[in-house]
């Protein structure tokens, strides 16, 4: 897989608090954009995998009192 540049433009703040975040990681702010943007999507692709058992396997998942547990890992 390759690579390809991505350009933001962004408020002083917001790049503050990047930097910030990404400090306290031992990252540089690059990597910390990255690794959240790959978090987001991996979480978006879950809830949707998710969503798609209960379907195949009827609303009693999301039932309350149903014979199954809804994995959620956080995912509102």
């Amino acid at each position: 897989m390759g690579s390809t540049v991505l350009s933001l433009r962004i408020d002083g703040e917001l790049l503050d608090r990047l930097r910030s975040h990404a400090a306290k990681r031992g990252m540089s702010v690059q990597d910390y954009v990255a690794r959240t943007l790959i978090r987001e999507d991996f979480d978006e692709r879950f809830k949707t995998a998710v969503d798609e058992t209960e379907k195949f396997y009827g609303s009693a998942a999301a039932e309350p009192g149903g014979d199954h547990v809804r994995p959620s890992a956080g995912i509102a």
